[in-house]
């Protein structure tokens, strides 16, 4: 029987030596699960009755996590990924924003940059969005002469954003694992995830100022309007979104109302028609705000504005559906998953882009996806389990707690930790593992002591630890040697852009990230300005 310091450090190097040979993280993590009760309790246990002993622990685990109901919204943000890669809803929002930002300096890249939101928004799935960033803004970018650095470093970083914006399948994981309320840890995430893309954008504005060889201008359109004409048609594009969807809104809180037959609200007090008739007025208010500023600005002005800003319905309308469900307590996250899916399959049809060519391709996609998916997670939760019962996480908590650092050594330290491994382990297999670990030994800490510049309520802190392990996870999708931005880029990439070259133009973007996680750990109430 070997003792757990011995057990903990054949486990590490076993696991480095299985990936660095090749083996698939879900494989070798289920390999390393009967190591280790092997070795804790002899080999006579791999020849007990079945369902008894410390192989069921390992089973009960890994069914626990299969069973999981919020773990089918996994699959269906990933089929919504795939749709939206397939269809021309991404390509048109790509044209709109660059109408409007074609003549600043460094315009396509922040354009880059403000798609990878949105795009985050509606589905938050990594792989998908770097790709087509790839496809679309690549070409566009080096046409027209753009720094190649800058352009790759826009679009894997920015294309990466999907990890810290809501609904991220990280903090879905995050969720599961530690028994987090997702949605709290989707409320805490907007703010550092937004700052993170303010940072890029920040930074592209800066460096193509300071060099503007860096971002040329494109030829000038005699025929698109300049200056302030232009802001007036943003202006009158926004007028007449407000408008409309006050109007579609109002119609749908009315079916509701209608169709109740006179039920209660959700506090029992008033009926549904009663809970939403402020809403209602609201609503009515903005869109006869929105209605008089389009009479203001013009009927000429505001069919123009409306035709270049178009391509920004659909992915404003998926986003709503997805965000708006789950914070408007309508749905849980699955239900707003599938939601998510149905409308980007509605739009593509009424768009006349949906066939079954593309539907087949997105299911074989989101299959493969999955499954990759799922048996990272069988492995990772069975050695998690098997690890627990040998008493790793004890052991690890007292070696820490008794190094006697101080509290944001210990944080600093697990930083560390994540951003090594982070460098060659899928994120999937870091949350399994390390995250029952790591997070009782956080929930222990002195709250007070917290972050230097701000303490955080103790009951914030799983939520706040959440979102600092995903900030880490976002460096570790640029981190060399296997940060996975570089090789979807590479896939779609023209040939003469090496994975070094990729790499190169990540550098400034994984200091910015790293700024951004200094800021979370310097001030950890950042995540509760929307909580509280």
């Amino acid at each position: 029987m070997v003792d757990i310091g011995t057990l903990s450090l054949i486990l590490l190097l076993a696991m480095f030596a299985l990936l660095a040979i090749g083996m698939p993280l879900g494989f070798a993590s289920a390999f390393l699960a009967v190591v280790t009760l092997v070795l804790k309790f002899d080999v006579d246990i791999l020849f007990r009755t079945f369902g008894q002993g410390p192989f069921s622990v390992l089973g009960q685990a890994v069914y626990r996590q299969m069973t999981n109901y919020v773990l089918i919204s996994v699959p269906l943000f990933i089929f919504m990924a795939a749709l939206l890669e397939r269809s021309g809803i991404a390509r048109d929002m790509y044209s709109s924003l660059n109408v409007w930002l074609s003549r600043t300096r460094g315009g396509i890249a922040i354009v880059t940059s403000v798609m990878a939101v949105i795009m985050a928004a509606m589905s938050g799935i990594i792989g998908g969005e770097v790709v087509l960033l790839g496809l679309i803004a690549l070409p566009q970018m080096l046409r027209l002469g753009y720094n190649q650095n800058l352009a790759i470093g826009t679009i894997c970083a920015s294309g990466s954003l999907g990890t810290m914006i809501p609904p991220s399948i990280v903090l879905i994981f995050y969720g599961l694992v530690t028994e987090t309320s997702i949605k709290a840890l989707f409320t805490a995430s907007f703010l550092p995830g937004f700052m993170l893309a303010m940072f890029f954008i920040i930074y592209i504005i800066v460096v193509t100022q300071l060099d503007p060889s860096k971002a040329p201008l494109p030829p000038e359109d005699p025929t698109q309007p300049k200056g302030g004409e232009k802001g007036k048609m943003f202006l009158a594009f926004v007028a007449k979104f407000v408008f409309l969807g006050a109007l579609w809104f109002i119609g749908l809180l009315l079916l509701i109302s209608l169709f109740s037959g006179g039920k209660m609200s959700d506090d029992g007090v008033r009926t549904v028609w009663e809970a939403n008739l402020g809403t209602i007025i609201k609503l009515a208010i903005a869109g006869a705000l929105g209605f008089g500023a389009t009479l203001l600005l013009g009927r000429e002005r505001t069919k123009a504005g409306w035709d270049m800003g178009k391509g920004l319905i659909a992915p404003i309308v998926v986003v709503g559906v997805v965000l708006g469900s789950i914070y408007g307590g309508i749905t849980g996250i699955t239900e707003a998953a599938a939601m998510g899916v149905i409308a980007v399959f509605v739009i593509s049809v009424v768009r006349r882009e949906m066939t079954f060519e593309i539907v087949w391709d997105s299911l074989m996609r989101t299959l493969k996806s999955t499954g990759t998916i799922i048996w990272v997670t069988i492995g990772a939760a069975a050695l998690a389990a098997a690890y627990t019962l040998a008493g790793g996480p004890t052991y690890v908590a007292n070696l820490i707690v008794g190094a006697d650092m101080p509290t944001m050594g210990v944080i600093l330290l697990m930083m560390l930790i994540f951003l090594i491994m982070g460098m060659f382990m899928d994120w999937v297999g870091i949350v399994l593992l390390i995250m029952p670990v790591f997070l009782p030994i956080v929930t222990r800490l002195p709250a007070e002591e917290i972050g230097w510049l701000g303490s955080i309520d103790a009951r914030y802190i799983p939520i706040w630890f959440g979102v600092v392990f995903c900030m880490n996870m976002q460096v570790s999708f640029l981190s060399p040697p296997f940060g996975p931005a570089a090789f979807y880029l590479k896939s779609v990439a023209p040939a003469h852009i090496s994975l070094t070259d990729i790499f190169r133009g990540f550098l400034p973007f994984i200091a910015l990230q790293l700024l951004a996680l200094l800021v979370l750990l310097a001030w950890p109430p950042i995540i509760t300005i929307f909580l509280d």
